[in-house]
């Protein structure tokens, strides 16, 4: 480890990331040692920090962000580096999507109820629901796991900047950002808008659905709410602090 880690560079991203993963895995979002985030450091979203390959969330500190190169393979011969599958869906999201600053996939367990249904829409039945009234694209042709090329068909599924929201079809979700604050609050509302749904259709009872113009004034109006995602992040970091938790060295 960095004997001086405050000197790495891209330090306070490497900390909010580092939060991101601390706090997933407390809410149990989390799937073992799998899954990845990653955050664009260079202007094309070629280079990119991520987690270090098969580390619990839990564990997860500043300095231990591995760097990746899109463009360059031989990231995969480097310590620690990251699995194939994370190398292919990552990659490919950073090659191929340059709005996708940062990427969190997950196979949290209600938006994998919700990616295994026939009908993985998710209607505006609340307010959480409504956040991602048309903001989300599903993918319904999974193709095992996401080596490079099935990184790349992903990839080309974000072709509309507002959808932000992959619903991966027998898989999970992979939500996408500007930065670590934006995602996680996304990634975190996605679940939470996705437990509702799942539990209200356990109910048997019929569903109370918005009509399209209130659910897409809603999601226009929560997109305008001020900072909500970085007040979210920041407080997530000072419960952290005031656990004396390491996630920041």
């Amino acid at each position: 480890m960095n004997s001086h880690p405050q000197n790495m560079t891209h330090w306070n991203e490497r900390v909010d990331m580092a939060a991101a993963f601390r706090w997933t895995a407390r809410l149990h979002m989390h799937e073992g040692v799998a899954n990845h985030f990653s955050l664009a450091i260079n202007d094309d979203g070629t280079r990119f920090l991520m987690n270090p390959n098969q580390m619990h969330f839990s564990r997860i500190k500043a300095s231990d962000m591995i760097v990746v190169d899109a463009n360059d393979p031989d990231t995969l011969q480097g310590p620690n580096a990251p699995d194939p599958t994370a190398w292919g869906l990552h990659g490919g999201i950073h090659r191929l999507v340059p709005h996708a600053r940062c990427a969190m996939h997950v196979h949290s367990i209600f938006a994998t109820v919700l990616a295994s249904l026939q009908d993985s829409r998710l209607p505006p039945i609340d307010q959480n629901c409504c956040t991602f009234f048309n903001r989300y694209v599903i993918d319904d042709g999974y193709g095992g796991l996401a080596f490079e090329s099935e990184g790349a068909r992903c990839a080309a599924l974000f072709s509309d900047p507002k959808q932000k929201v992959m619903i991966m079809g027998n898989h999970g979700v992979l939500v996408i950002g500007e930065t670590v604050a934006e995602t996680f609050n996304r990634m975190f509302y996605f679940e939470r808008a996705a437990e509702t749904y799942i539990r209200a259709l356990q109910t048997g009872q019929p569903l109370r659905v918005l009509p399209d113009d209130i659910a897409e004034k809603t999601a226009q109006e929560l997109e305008s709410y001020p900072e909500q995602d970085v007040r979210h992040l920041t407080e997530l970091r000072a419960i952290l602090d005031a656990e004396q938790s390491d996630y920041a060295s």
